[in-house]
């Protein structure tokens, strides 16, 4: 079940890609200023390229995205969770063509039985992008505040713990517009707080794994 949600979101990526190829092409090469239908000549042979028009200095950006998180098999972890669903929301700059950072709130969360654990990430990083007027592939990494919860009847632990972690990721944009990109990305968050039981003890637990998600990216 869980392989066939990763393929159902990579399907859709690469369907929507082959859609939003021809539409960022119509959007770029149509009339700019002239007549209806007419289209503006290419730059000359050598003449300097100027960045795409959603890679501009200073271009502030929403994103949101929505997925699947796969917990980590660590034994002082999450082994035997069942996969659970992800989401996060940011917002962010085009610094520069190549970079941008950006802010993000998120959570996540997997069952084992009446076992439950769930985070809210509170994070902030930076993006290093190859640019291009359609595909972009990215890397990002960052670190925050990770609002961590694990219910374990069992054990008797109800405890919420704030710690600091850090995520690293890869993806990708696909352009429909200068202004709305279609994205995917594969991140992995890095957290282990300490949870303490009625009885008094206590359990350093990893509560890391992997989100795979599909989302949209809109610049201002």
């Amino acid at each position: 079940m869980r392989k066939h949600l990763v393929f159902a979101l990579a399907g859709l990526m690469v369907a929507a890609t082959a859609a939003a190829a021809a539409e960022y092409d119509r959007y770029e090469r149509g009339p700019r200023g002239g007549r209806p239908g007419e289209y503006a000549p290419p730059p000359p042979r050598g003449a300097e390229v100027p960045p795409p028009r959603h890679a501009q200095y200073g271009q502030p950006y929403f994103f949101a995205h929505l997925g699947t998180f796969e917990p980590n098999t660590d034994v002082d972890g999450l082994d035997g969770y069942d996969s659970g669903m992800n989401f996060d929301l940011g917002v962010g700059s085009r610094v520069s063509p190549m970079f941008a950072v950006d802010g993000t709130v998120g959570g996540y969360s997997a069952k084992r039985g009446s076992n439950e654990a769930a985070v809210v990430p509170l994070t902030t990083g930076g993006r290093l992008i190859i640019p291009h007027p359609f595909h972009e592939p990215n890397v990002r990494a960052g670190l925050g505040l990770y609002f961590a919860n694990c219910w374990e009847p069992s054990n008797s632990i109800d405890d919420p713990r704030t710690k600091f972690g850090s995520y690293r990721s890869a993806g990708a944009d696909m352009w429909l517009n200068p202004r709305t990109a279609l994205n995917f990305e594969g991140k992995y968050h890095y957290v282990q707080p300490t949870f303490h039981s009625s009885s008094g003890a206590s359990w350093d637990v990893n509560m890391g794994g992997w989100t795979v998600n599909l989302g949209v990216r809109v610049a201002f």
